[in-house]
């Protein structure tokens, strides 16, 4: 134990207390000190105990300075604990100083209290340290309430950062959908379940008597058609009474106001995640300046932790040290630019072919499909029936590999590939999607002269039981016609026509990603595992070899999907359920594929500093999603005999509705000033002027930046050379000096010759800018200063040439080294 600093002062008594004493070299160990404060005597007596009183009393008897140096000794003690791995020692030495220390701490902290204090003081102490291990404990169990936390890291430490991306990116995505599952199932959902009309009270909640013998079949199911196309999950199941159940909740203006909140919400969070991304560092750097500083010192990725991903990483920053050398070589040589060029043009040409192509081909068929419908379903086969999905299917499958054999031509570098085949996977399934909604919305149209159809022979035939049944009975009281809900005729309900297509290719997209992950990974591992001792070739180093897990396209589909689920959840307020049951079997499923069928990739590179491209390519397709929702909500009458908003125009009117009704007057007059194209229009165009405003300031910005950037990097070179004595890089300066015949801005020495003939002139020489000698007679035979002075004495004569101070006709004590002639 470390001896204490100074002396325990108590009275001897009768229980032998403690005295001053002189142990080994006159210092009292801080055991002994201990002893005496708790009361628990001497060396010699450590079994006579003394009650708490009398140890408050002892130590009371300290004094100030006392307990100043103990409370130093524990600081001290503290900051060691908290400074011991930045100790240079051995782990043993580590591990005994620091149970030393923290014995020491549990033992004398207490005591630095005075009397009844001591003890208030020991509990404070007490209960930070449990604050303080609670706060661990905390953060701990927070991270280990993280979603799939080591799942990820496991396949962060096998694969990289990169594809460990789009695990983090998948698992936000459910965050995401899961609070949008809360928002439409507690506010529309719930709600109708509990306080609404039960189900086949009315023709909306009520299969058709045609289709009750079917409604239960799987085939009738697995279309979401039967019990499904009336239940909950689609928009048509609701009712469009103002107020529903006691508390006279108002279900049309919260599914209207819950939809559009849905996309106010995510277009918040994705923005929020694109700001919190952004790369608002900098340290006055230049990635381009320093290219094999940069590639040796921030090449690796530290999360690999598997050898094989090791060792592909390795070759990775071979092969990229390699390839920089070679640029920095060819830099100096004239390329074929041009054939470069139009590989580049070649491929996108072709690559815009096969966008057409795909477009071209979905709008056939759901133009088919539309012919379809009008013939009997049991005509038709299984793949007639579901042609729609599975051709936009098998393109999300066929034409991702296509794009990325084409995109070989480019000859990009993988970072700058992967975001062109992000963006190209992008752009096709977007032209798919709006492809299949222009055709959809063609569809919509013929229902809805269908529907205006239907109700005006529904009135018709209504106004004629009215007129029949007061003619007969001679009344003008007339019962509403006694018609079972089943027997009612309806109409097609577009909506939730939409909503139906919408929940097929969501499940289809489903179905056919996982068999892909099935077929063409789990198969093919199979077959490379097992079949490759008795192939022909070496089929693990040859065709088909272990797959690669897809980076471009997984992420792309699951944009893709969310894009769909922003549509469809207007459609389908359930759609939102079944993709969170999508992405929670995703992320098992996928990353069991990873792991056991994929392989690492042959050129292992970091995911980006900013996850941003990604966000970009959400916000544009929930920008892109939100059109056609408006469009409904604005433009398109709904349908009359189903759905929240059936007997209004427009879906809209909802709010004009309870404007006007439950409003103050004044609040519907603000509103429809508000709502004028004549206000509306100047609005826009003001955001339009503040955006431009906003972007060209934000611009001003990057260039003072950059400007700044160069300036602190001309400032670093400077200082360095001025250290190494170098040249100045500041080009003004050396221009100046180019000027002057000595390249220096300092006039060079004069020195006046001898009088005597015999005497030779030593040449003198200066350090020029270069550091090199520069022969300053020779300067001055060539332009000789005129000396500002005035003249005292007559000129003398000349010598004659000079001679070689090493020579034999050199006077002794000339020579080099022994001094120069005398100066004037």
């Amino acid at each position: 134990m470390v001896a204490h600093p100074f002396l325990l002062r108590l009275s001897a008594g009768s229980r032998g207390r403690c005295r001053t004493m002189n142990r080994d070299d006159g210092v009292y160990t801080l055991d002994h000190a201990w002893d005496c404060i708790v009361g628990e005597g001497t060396a010699g007596s450590r079994g006579s105990p003394v009650s708490s009183d009398d140890s408050d009393e002892e130590s009371e008897e300290m004094s100030e300075g006392e307990l100043e140096a103990l409370k130093e000794q524990v600081e001290e003690k503290k900051k060691l604990i908290a400074t011991i791995r930045n100790k240079p020692w051995r782990m043993q030495k580590r591990l005994s100083v620091l149970k030393e220390a923290q014995d020491f701490v549990e033992r004398f902290e207490g005591a630095l209290g005075k009397g009844k204090g001591r003890r208030l003081y020991a509990f404070k102490v007490m209960m930070t340290k449990k604050l303080i291990k609670f706060n661990r404990d905390f953060e701990n169990f927070k991270t280990a309430c993280i979603p799939w936390e080591m799942k990820i890291k496991e396949v962060e430490s096998h694969f990289g950062s990169s594809v460990a991306s789009y695990f983090i990116f998948l698992r936000w995505m459910y965050g995401l959908n899961l609070i949008l599952f809360g928002f439409m199932f507690g506010l529309v959902v719930m709600p109708e379940v509990l306080m609404g009309l039960p189900y086949g009270s009315i023709p909306r909640k009520t299969v058709p008597r045609s289709d009750q013998a079917t409604e239960m079949d799987l085939s009738v199911l697995l279309d979401f058609g039967g019990y499904c196309q009336y239940s909950v999950l689609f928009y048509g199941y609701y009712n469009s009474d103002r107020t529903i159940g006691v508390l006279k909740f108002r279900l049309p203006l919260s599914y209207l106001l819950t939809s559009v909140g849905i996309f106010g919400y995510s277009l918040l969070v994705v923005i929020r995640m694109m700001a919190r991304n952004a790369d608002v560092g900098g340290d006055g750097g230049d990635d381009a300046d320093f290219t094999f500083s940069w590639k040796m010192f921030t090449s690796w990725d530290y999360l690999i932790g598997n050898p094989e991903t090791a060792d592909n990483k390795y070759a990775s920053i071979t092969t990229s040290f390699k390839e920089s050398i070679v640029d920095e070589q060819e830099n100096q040589k004239d390329e074929n630019i041009h054939l470069r060029r139009f590989c580049r043009v070649s491929a996108n040409v072709l690559i815009l072919c096969s966008l057409g192509g795909s477009g071209y081909l979905i709008y056939y068929v759901v133009k088919r499909s539309q012919d379809f419908a009008k013939m009997d379903p049991s005509s038709l086969s299984w793949f007639e029936k579901n042609e729609v999905e599975f051709v936009m299917s098998l393109l999300g499958l066929v034409c991702p590999p296509l794009f990325e054999s084409i995109a070989e031509l480019e000859d990009y570098h993988p970072r700058i590939a992967l975001k062109w085949q992000l963006g190209r996977i992008f752009a096709l399934f977007l032209g798919n999607l709006y492809t299949f909604l222009f055709a959809l919305f063609d569809e919509v149209n013929g229902k809805l002269e269908e529907e205006l159809s239907i109700k005006n022979s529904s009135e018709w035939a209504l106004s004629q039981y009215y007129a029949n049944y007061s003619a007969f009975y001679n009344t003008t009281v007339v019962p509403p016609p006694n018609v079972s809900p089943a027997d009612v005729i309806r109409g097609p309900c577009w909506e939730t026509a939409v909503g139906q297509e919408f929940v097929k290719l969501t499940v289809s997209d489903v179905e056919v990603t996982f068999l892909t992950i099935l077929i063409g990974d789990f198969v093919r591992a199979f077959i490379v595992r097992f079949l490759n001792y008795c192939w022909c070739w070496d089929l693990e180093a040859g065709f088909p070899s272990y797959g690669e897990f897809d980076i471009s396209g997984n992420v792309l589909g699951l944009v893709f999907n969310q894009g769909m689920i922003w549509m469809g959840a207007f459609y389908a307020p359930g759609l939102i359920g079944i993709n969170v049951l999508r992405l929670l079997t995703s992320m098992y499923f996928q990353c069991w594929a990873v792991m056991a069928c994929n392989v690492p990739h042959e050129r292992v590179f970091k995911a980006s500093k900013s996850n941003n491209f990604y966000m970009g390519l959400l916000l544009l397709v929930l920008f892109l999603s939100i059109l056609p929702v408006i469009y409904t909500i604005m433009t398109m009458p709904p349908s009359f005999d189903c759905g929240p908003f059936s007997g209004q125009q427009k879906m809209y009117d909802v709010v004009m509705e309870t404007i006007n009704q439950d409003l103050p007057a004044f609040m519907g007059t603000i509103f429809s000033y508000a709502s004028n194209p004549g206000l509306i229009m100047p609005a826009v165009l003001l955001m339009v002027l503040a955006i431009y405003y906003l972007n060209t300031v934000s611009k001003a910005y990057q260039q003072a930046n950059a400007d700044l950037k160069k300036k602190m990097k001309t400032a670093r070179d400077d200082e360095k050379n001025r250290r190494n004595n170098k040249d100045s890089t500041n080009q003004m300066m050396k221009d100046l000096e180019e000027l002057l015949p000595n390249k220096s801005l300092l006039p060079p020495p004069f020195e006046e010759d001898t009088p005597s003939g015999t005497h030779t002139k030593q040449t003198k020489t200066k350090p020029g800018p270069t550091g090199k000698g520069v022969n300053v007679e020779k300067e001055v035979s060539l332009a000789a200063p005129n000396p500002r002075r005035p003249v005292t004495q007559a000129p003398v004569q000349r010598a004659g040439p000079p001679m070689n101070a090493r020579g034999a006709h050199a006077e002794p004590g000339r020579g080099r080294g022994r001094g120069g002639p005398p100066r004037r």
